[in-house]
């Protein structure tokens, strides 16, 4: 990880400064990294990355399948929330829903895998907004901006209320990456008559802590996630009897 920012290489001081190991330690590993194709050196000393992350990078990437890692995740938020959980991707001018976990309840949210949704409503497409850098379609949609996005992205999680559908309510984090890019937006979606403060104040750690375990296993920096969490930007109703 030392060489993520060092595109003419790294002397031995330089790579004990940027690691804290020992002089002794850090010759040792370059010896062995070298003869692996792992690290190149230099005539002048330095040393550079060699071929074999670049090999083992395009082998991970043939090898990656967004499923495997997030269908455990959202099992499991599902079966802590109570709730139906979601895997959205931004598409063009909309969003997907790839993959989706639902409790076995009378009332349950109707997106099915594969449907395309609006994306600037909802939870999960606010996310997906605030974190855009796609560019705008001629009179579409780019990258979400005023207060509201603002707040997401400090804030790392949105909420919806009755906006693509009048008795849903969700709440959605995004799900980063390589270079803390955004890779999708996970969300818990819940009948609004269930959701209230104490369901928000429930589910929004259970849905942080999914998209921060997510993340850190595509490579992404989870802790953004980590208590304490910031409170809600719009009043949660009372729960409606």
């Amino acid at each position: 990880m030392a060489f993520e920012d060092s595109v003419d290489g790294m002397t031995l001081a330089e790579l004990t400064a940027a690691t804290g190991l020992y002089h002794s330690t850090i010759l040792r590993l370059c010896e062995s990294l070298e003869q692996f194709r792992f690290l190149k050196r230099l005539p002048d000393g330095r040393y550079l990355l060699g071929p074999m992350p670049f090999h083992l990078g395009m082998v991970y990437q043939g090898s990656f399948h967004l499923r495997d890692h997030a269908l455990p995740v959202i099992r499991e938020l599902t079966q802590r929330t109570h709730e139906t959980s979601a895997i959205y991707v931004r598409e063009g001018e909309d969003r997907v829903c790839l993959f989706r976990v639902e409790m076995p309840r009378a009332v349950r949210m109707n997106v099915r895998e594969g449907e395309r949704v609006d994306l600037d409503k909802g939870a999960a497409g606010k996310v997906l907004l605030a974190w855009s850098e796609a560019a705008s379609l001629p009179g579409g949609k780019g990258r979400g901006e005023g207060a509201e996005y603002d707040h997401i992205r400090r804030a790392h999680y949105a909420i919806s209320l009755a906006e693509r559908e009048t008795d849903s309510a969700a709440i959605a984090c995004p799900v980063f990456g390589l270079g803390q890019k955004v890779v999708c937006a996970i969300s818990a979606g819940t009948p609004l008559y269930r959701f209230d403060q104490a369901a928000f104040e429930k589910n929004l750690p259970l849905v942080m802590a999914a998209a921060a375990k997510l993340s850190t296993d595509l490579g992404g920096d989870g802790s953004v996630f980590a208590a304490p969490h910031a409170a809600p930007f719009r009043k949660i109703p009372a729960r409606r009897h």
